[in-house]
């Protein structure tokens, strides 16, 4: 679940392994490419911690964040 605070959205995804966590990232990568929206993200193993806001609107959350946030989620569905 995304959660909406300190003027970001974020969210962490646990996977079963690195290789999981890093293919989730790789693919989440090339929508944010798509979107030219990226995330502040980290990774340690099996887990990604990703914060998203929008950088050109003074680091807000906006409606960019929320539609990469949905394109997320529906990489997560995959794995």
């Amino acid at each position: 679940m995304w959660i909406e605070t300190n003027n970001q959205l974020s969210r962490t995804f646990e996977f079963n392994n690195f290789v999981e966590a890093f293919s989730f990232m790789t693919e989440v990568a090339f929508h944010a490419e798509q979107q030219n929206h990226h995330p502040n993200w980290s990774n340690v193993y099996n887990r990604v911690v990703i914060q998203l806001n929008t950088h050109d609107a003074g680091g807000i959350v906006t409606e960019k964040d929320y539609k990469l946030a949905k394109s997320i989620d529906c990489i997560f569905k995959k794995f």
